[in-house]
């Protein structure tokens, strides 16, 4: 079993800065993609960022050039830098990790969510 825990959501003005951390956990894992989504009240959830393994990323559009993400492969995290919010950036974040494990095969896990709000 692959298990993801995230933290770093909390509450901020428009303008300010988070930074979300998400760490996988299991045996023997070669986690392939990385990326963190987002689901806001009364919306579908919503890709906000992916990165593989060799470094290659994609954005969202809404969050290109106010977001980064990044990840440290020998900890397994991931790192999503949030720069810029706005209130229409408020939703409960989503860390997703894709890849293959030595006891279970192909994996694809999803953390608990943390929230994320931005006060006008």
């Amino acid at each position: 079993q692959v298990q993801l825990v995230e933290s770093g959501g909390g509450l901020v003005q428009a303008g300010g800065s988070l930074r979300l951390s998400c760490t996988a956990s299991g045996n023997s894992l070669m986690i392939n993609v990385m990326g963190w989504h987002r689901q806001a009240p009364g919306k579908q959830r919503e890709l906000v960022a992916t990165i593989t393994r060799g470094g290659p990323t994609n954005y969202a559009d809404s969050v290109k050039g106010r977001f980064t993400i990044s990840r440290d492969n020998a900890k397994n995290t991931v790192y999503l830098q949030m720069n810029s919010l706005k209130p229409e950036d408020t939703a409960v974040y989503y860390c997703n990790a894709e890849g293959t494990t030595g006891f279970l095969g192909y994996f694809n896990s999803w953390g608990q969510g943390t929230q994320v709000t931005v006060s006008s």
